[in-house]
């Protein structure tokens, strides 16, 4: 009872705060690629995770990893006229896995070398 009461909370969370289509709730049915990478943008943006350092617009999806499980993946900064940078390099901003039952999502904390789960204030902070 209790994990179908936090499955229906992720969901309503999903739909109402994040704008997802109720389809791609938690416990409707497995997230497929898609609905992984609008799940992982719509919550960096609602979270404001990269205001401070970088434009949403210049950050770019890279999928890294599919498995059963989860899709894992890679952000990059994107290097054009627009953005600024070296065009030829495209750094690696961070990392993230979204698991395909749950919708839960984990960052790559690169000075702990593991993956933790999903806090915008330690990723902001870093």
């Amino acid at each position: 009872m209790k994990n179908s009461l936090k499955l229906s909370a992720l969901c309503f969370t999903m739909v109402s705060i994040l704008g997802l289509p109720k389809p791609a709730c938690a416990g409707s049915h497995n997230l497929d690629e898609d609905a992984a990478l609008t799940l992982l943008e719509r919550t960096l943006k609602h979270d404001g995770v990269y205001t401070n350092r970088i434009s949403m617009k210049c950050l770019t999806y890279q999928t890294e990893e599919a498995t059963a499980a989860y899709f894992e993946f890679v952000l990059r900064e994107l290097h054009n006229r627009t953005c600024g940078g070296d065009p030829d390099t495209n750094p690696v901003v961070d990392r993230y896995r979204i698991y395909r039952q749950s919708g839960r999502i984990e960052w790559m904390d690169r000075v702990e070398d593991k993956w933790q789960r999903y806090d915008p204030a330690k990723i902001r902070s870093d």
